[in-house]
């Protein structure tokens, strides 16, 4: 199992070894519909140890969104365990779950959803003042991200201002505000041509080399190849695994 040699979210200190971020063992997500029960997820036994880098694949319905949500405890298993840092992710409270992803579990997704009326500073604050983080360390670690991607000059656009890239780099920055364990993105660089793709993957590969356990959802091969670790999907389960 490897050890986080930082602190999660990028730029920080160092840490101690730590438990495995998620343990799931024959987890599966059923969902009733009119003509009967569809099974996205199915009995899928995985371990993510504090930054591992690993990438979900497989053709569109295959249920790779499902499995991620499940792992950033949004959805729960309709059978089967999971364990988030050793806590059984089912027993906890409706509020409990949240606090656990505020604080816990970053989330990047394809298309940004960054607040309109926030500037790129206000975004990545929001979170922090979320769960209570006070006003003089909040200024500090919004800062510190707003570097760490690159955007120290672009703090007061909105996002109506910044390019698709510039916008994946400020959700990458509000992702990693409360230093999660876990970092989970839907598809980065899917809105992105080419070249700004690159340059997010390239930051996404900072963000796994500096400490936080990372899981990408991808049609891109390029993507996952840059991956140690790449899950191929089939029809809910998983039809093989490779490591770097």
């Amino acid at each position: 199992m490897t050890t986080a040699t930082q602190s999660a979210g990028g730029p920080g200190t160092t840490t101690s070894a730590a438990p495995a971020v998620i343990e799931a063992t024959h987890i599966t997500r059923v969902f009733p519909m009119a003509s009967g029960q569809v099974t996205a997820v199915a009995d899928i036994s995985l371990t993510i140890a504090p930054g591992d880098h690993l990438a979900i694949r497989g053709p569109s319905g295959c249920g790779k969104s499902t499995l991620l949500h499940m792992l950033g405890c949004v959805d729960t298993a309709s059978s089967g365990t999971l364990l988030f840092n050793g806590r059984d992710v089912a027993t906890l409270s409706d509020r409990d779950r949240s606090l656990l992803r505020l604080t816990q579990i970053g989330f990047v997704f394809q298309r940004f959803f960054l607040l309109p009326m926030l500037t790129a500073w206000e975004n990545i604050e929001l979170p922090q003042a979320e769960s209570g983080v006070g006003k003089a360390e909040r200024r500090e670690r919004t800062r510190e991200l707003l570097d760490y991607v690159g955007l120290g000059k672009r703090a007061g656009h909105r996002p109506s201002e910044l390019s698709g890239g510039e916008m994946q780099r400020v959700a990458i920055a509000r992702a990693l505000a409360n230093r999660p364990r876990l970092l989970l993105a839907d598809e980065p660089t899917g809105e992105l041509d080419r070249t700004t793709g690159d340059q997010i993957a390239a930051l996404l590969d900072r963000v796994n080399a500096d400490g936080t356990a990372m899981v990408l959802v991808t049609h891109d091969p390029s993507l996952a190849d840059r991956c140690q670790r790449v899950l191929t999907m089939r029809d809910g389960r998983v039809e093989s695994e490779t490591t770097r």
